[in-house]
């Protein structure tokens, strides 16, 4: 199973522009464009940018592709769906687990540069939360893995169901988002959820629970996929 995998990945590879050169290149971008912004305002503080979270739009974009454009077409090739599936989680592991990586050491350089150089805080967002360097690590990889498992739902849903069914899935979201936001309120229960969040062992919830809703994404795309149609 793991060899044909890995045959079938080459359907990925081929495109390895959007899967490593373009998420490169904007993340490049937008490291220089707040680099060059503190430069010039020479802080006297550090100052935090938030767009590192660009990669998450690049790897959301590249598994709804992979589920809406590239599915039809391996299927033209003759590859079955589990095949494809398989291959595409393969890819999206090895993915994830690479810019995680990258984004770690990023955050280590950072740190020992003083915001290179111009007091910036771009890649060390999870050190706000913890020192213990693996738990930063891993807390990259659970979110990267996230967003591809939910990506990859959604462009399932999309497959199977075409617009009406993100339609669908974007008003249950909201209706058990709401719903639930309206419990907590009613019930008061917001300090104990906060308290929740602080209290608990930081690897639980910046790790355990989004690697948690990324399987239950990822088991949700393979049993979709696997009754949709080109």
């Amino acid at each position: 199973m793991i060899a044909r995998a890995l045959a079938v990945s080459r359907i990925h590879t081929v495109a390895w522009p959007l899967l490593i050169a373009w998420p490169l290149a904007i993340l490049v971008a937008a490291f220089v464009i707040p680099w060059v912004i503190f430069a010039l305002l020479d802080p006297t503080e550090s100052n935090t940018t938030g767009s590192v979270y660009s990669i998450l739009g690049v790897t959301m974009a590249f598994y709804m592709g992979a589920m809406t454009q590239t599915f039809p077409f391996a299927l033209g090739l003759g590859v079955t769906r589990r095949d494809f599936f398989n291959a595409t989680a393969l890819v999206g592991a090895v993915q994830v687990l690479g810019t995680a990586l990258l984004l770690w050491v990023l955050a280590i350089v950072e740190d020992h540069t003083d915001g290179w150089g111009v007091r910036m805080e771009m890649f060390g967002l999870p050190g706000h939360f913890t020192d213990n360097r693996l738990i930063q690590l891993a807390t990259y990889a659970a979110f990267l893995g996230l967003v591809a498992c939910v990506s990859l739902f959604l462009g399932a849903v999309y497959q199977r169901w075409r617009v009406t069914g993100l339609y669908t899935a974007g008003t249950v979201f909201l209706l058990v988002g709401g719903l639930a936001a309206i419990l907590v309120t009613w019930q008061r229960w917001w300090p104990a959820v906060g308290s929740w969040f602080a209290d608990a062992p930081r690897v639980v919830p910046m790790v355990a629970l989004p690697a948690v809703l990324a399987l239950a994404a990822l088991i949700g795309a393979r049993v979709t996929i696997s009754r949709a149609t080109a």
